[in-house]
């Protein structure tokens, strides 16, 4: 799955337009290599996300097309 698809599925970032401009921006990175919008994310994968002074490290656990507000909290955990 793309990385912008997966921070908005995952509720991580709340709308695919700015999951898309943070990664251009350079402020989202995949295992510690910046990632563009298109990077493929797998399980495993941890990702990290740079707004202003706050760096958010996740883990991906599982990948989905579709899922529901309560079970977005499944697909990553907080490192």
């Amino acid at each position: 799955m793309r990385l912008d698809k997966y921070l908005k599925v995952s509720r991580i970032i709340k709308r695919r337009t700015l999951a898309n401009e943070a990664c251009d921006g350079g402020r989202v990175s995949i295992n510690g290599r910046v990632a563009k919008a298109g990077t493929e994310v797998k399980e495993n994968d941890v990702i990290e996300i740079r707004f202003g002074n706050n760096l958010t490290k996740i883990k991906v656990i599982n990948i989905s097309e579709h899922v529901s507000k309560a079970e977005s909290k499944e697909l990553y955990e907080i490192v």
